[in-house]
């Protein structure tokens, strides 16, 4: 394996879950990490067999296990859970060791508070799409992250996609946009897969029309983005009295727009519930 800023890390995973395994899988694959320098933990025995057996990590026993020796400590706990988990690992986790957070509504000050000591915590919102190295993350450092905390944390998630640095207050609304977007697009998806067999495509074939559709339109909104704005890249496909637009004028009656805006502000919400503990 080539050195990379991870070289001779070793990684402890808090929580086996979906997130989890999208960043566990796109660090092995993109080599940053071999299987041997991850250790993962998850009260569900089912959900950590799982990652063990996908991608050859080890299993520990405890999550006061999977974190001794490690350098850095993935906690991908559900937020519910996180005072519970903090409190069995917090009192023995030491300064010279990182803890990375994917808590959503989780504040760095929590997580702090339940470690003895300096311990650098920098809180990532990640999303799913970091399975196929195209997740979107935000980062915020705590009171005692520094430069190299952070530089440790971007390897990882521009590993698996692209990350951006944020301040912590912006990270419940990045929940709620990017954190929670793909489901947004996915309920998106299968509305036009189905509409598309509503109006006589098969199945299969709705689907990979809709899909490739999808593809093209990103690229074009992440390639083009130096030259047109999203709204340019609409009106571009959109003639006057034409099939597009027909389509457009139903999503703007129903007010698709409110509707997408009302969801992510619904989700933000919820985020800075989870942080109130609620």
């Amino acid at each position: 394996m080539a050195e990379t800023p991870l070289a001779d890390r070793r990684l402890a995973v808090i929580g086996c879950g979906n997130m989890a395994t999208a960043i566990v899988g796109g660090l092995i694959e993109q080599r940053l990490l071999s299987p041997d320098q991850v250790v993962g933990h998850d009260r569900d025995a089912q959900r950590q067999a799982a990652l063990v057996e996908s991608r050859g990590i080890t299993g520990a026993d405890s999550n006061a296990a999977a974190i001794d020796d490690a350098d850095i400590i993935l906690l991908a706990v559900k937020p519910q859970n996180a005072e519970e988990v903090l409190a069995e690992i917090g009192p023995a986790v030491t300064d010279s060791q990182l803890i990375i957070s994917i808590l959503a509504g989780t504040k760095t000050a929590l997580i702090e508070s339940h470690c003895s000591g300096s311990v650098p915590v920098v809180r990532v919102m990640p999303n799913t799409p970091a399975l196929v190295g195209c997740g979107a993350a935000a980062l915020a450092p705590g009171r005692h992250a520094g430069e190299e905390h952070l530089a440790l944390t971007r390897a990882i998630f521009d590993a698996v996609g692209i990350s951006v640095e944020l301040s912590e207050d912006d990270l419940n609304a990045v929940t709620g946009l990017s954190g929670s977007g793909p489901g947004y697009v996915f309920l998106f998806v299968e509305a036009m897969i189905q509409a598309g067999i509503d109006v006589g495509l098969s199945p299969r074939a709705s689907h990979q029309l809709v899909a490739q559709t999808l593809l093209g339109s990103a690229r074009l909104l992440l390639e083009d983005s130096a030259q047109r704005t999203p709204a340019e890249l609409r009106e571009a496909v959109t003639s006057p009295g034409g099939t597009t637009a027909a389509g457009l004028e139903v999503l703007r009656h129903e007010d698709f727009g409110g509707i997408v805006r009302m969801a992510i502000h619904a989700a933000t919400e919820r985020s800075r519930e989870l942080g109130r503990g609620k």
